[in-house]
């Protein structure tokens, strides 16, 4: 299962990506926002990347109007790894290399066309291991200081 949530302005985005997790048969549990209601972005991003986090859903989608600001929050939360993620090389080795398990993207940086190429790169890698597990243990050691 995936976790996506957004603020007010990764609303219509997500809307836009939940349509294409549909298409492919994705399940997915939407953490909101449901509107274009300003909301404070750590509200949907902490209790999504606790789901992460806890092995309840496999990957995370964040949604805001940069993808930043998500990416910030949810690097906050012990044992995620977000990455803001604007083109489809970065989405598919944030996953081989840095083992990401939340993708966050702007709403108000990419278009629907290419953000669902983007979760299609995300969602269909894997982590390589190897050599890059090294560094992810480092990455992930630095929460543990």
């Amino acid at each position: 299962m995936i976790a996506i949530g957004c603020d007010h302005g990764g609303y219509e985005l997500k809307l836009e990506i939940i349509k294409h997790l549909d298409e492919l048969g994705v399940a997915y549990e939407d953490f909101g926002t449901h509107s274009t209601d300003s909301v404070d972005y750590p509200d949907i991003a902490v209790p999504l990347c606790e789901v992460v986090a806890s092995g309840a859903a496999e990957l995370g989608i964040l949604v805001c109007g940069t993808g930043i600001g998500m990416s910030m929050c949810a690097n906050k939360v012990k044992g995620i790894r977000a990455a803001a993620v604007s083109d489809t090389f970065s989405a598919r080795f944030t996953r081989l290399h840095n083992d990401a398990n939340v993708l966050c993207i702007g709403g108000r940086v990419v278009g629907a066309g290419l953000a669902c190429q983007i979760v299609d790169e995300f969602l269909g890698n894997d982590f390589e291991g190897g050599r890059h597990q090294r560094r992810v243990d480092k990455i992930m050691a630095i929460e543990d200081r």
